[in-house]
């Protein structure tokens, strides 16, 4: 970001430069020479701000599927919205997220590897509370899951991902499905600590509980579809879907 100087800051440095305490040539070679700058390899830059902008566009249209889905399935008030993306080893991820916490691992053939999307235990167990009759609150004491609140939430995660591949259909066709759900991230691996991932945090409202749903995609996952998230791709198919087809006219004989 450019600095802006005030007004004050303006006339010190031009009596400056008048009284001859300041010269203007060594600004001139100071502002030429090369700066360094540090360079932390444990936060490798992998994916640009056309790369951000296009996954925010995308999260954006899963964010709004996800608002329909979970409105219609726990009858009640629910708004999700994408408030960051962001790029960060996969070790820092895993420190950010509690202890306790619901953790679904998925693949989208024909993408090759995991990705994880993480939902905060008091949005969890709201929509839980909500889908066995409750009004949807979070309990004050978070539990391990029974083997039946396990197979609901299974089965109402497993449809989120419906409304994932639908957003990146402007992409890419995938196929998600989940492959396993765990609760503590200390026994989620799902690739090396300092991989780069991207971060896809959405602010989650149910009913009167909130709470943030993660979606963590590594790198190496989509690398192989880097360039469709440019913005020329991202227009160019915008086009070719807006685009009305063309009927061919066969005069009979």
């Amino acid at each position: 970001m450019v600095d802006v100087l005030s007004q004050n800051e303006i006339d010190a440095l031009l009596a400056a430069l008048s009284s001859g305490e300041m010269d203007a040539e060594e600004l001139k070679k100071e502002e030429t020479q090369k700066r360094i700058r540090a360079y932390d390899f444990k936060r490798a830059v992998r994916f640009s701000k056309d790369h951000i902008r296009s996954l925010t566009r995308i999260h954006e249209n899963f964010a709004r599927y996800l608002t329909t889905y979970f409105s219609a399935q726990l009858r009640t008030f629910v708004q999700i919205n994408v408030v960051q993306v962001e790029q960060l080893p996969y070790d820092e991820f895993i420190r950010s997220i509690p202890k306790m916490t619901i953790l679904n691992i998925f693949e989208a053939e024909p993408l090759e590897g995991r990705m994880v999307l993480e939902v905060h235990p008091n949005v969890a167990y709201a929509m839980l509370d909500r889908l066995l009759g409750g009004q949807g609150t979070a309990p004050s004491k978070i539990n391990a899951l029974t083997e039946i609140e396990t197979i609901i939430m299974e089965r109402i995660f497993s449809r989120t991902f419906e409304s994932l591949q639908e957003a990146w259909k402007t992409v890419i066709d995938i196929s998600p499905r989940l492959e396993a759900l765990e609760t503590n991230p200390q026994f989620m691996q799902i690739v090396s600590p300092n991989e780069t991932i991207a971060l896809i945090s959405l602010s989650t409202k149910i009913g009167d509980t909130t709470g943030m749903i993660n979606l963590c995609i590594p790198h190496v996952v989509i690398e192989p579809i880097m360039p469709r998230l440019s913005v020329h791709h991202w227009f160019v198919s915008q086009k070719k879907r807006a685009r009305p087809k063309k009927w061919k006219c066969w005069s009979s004989a």
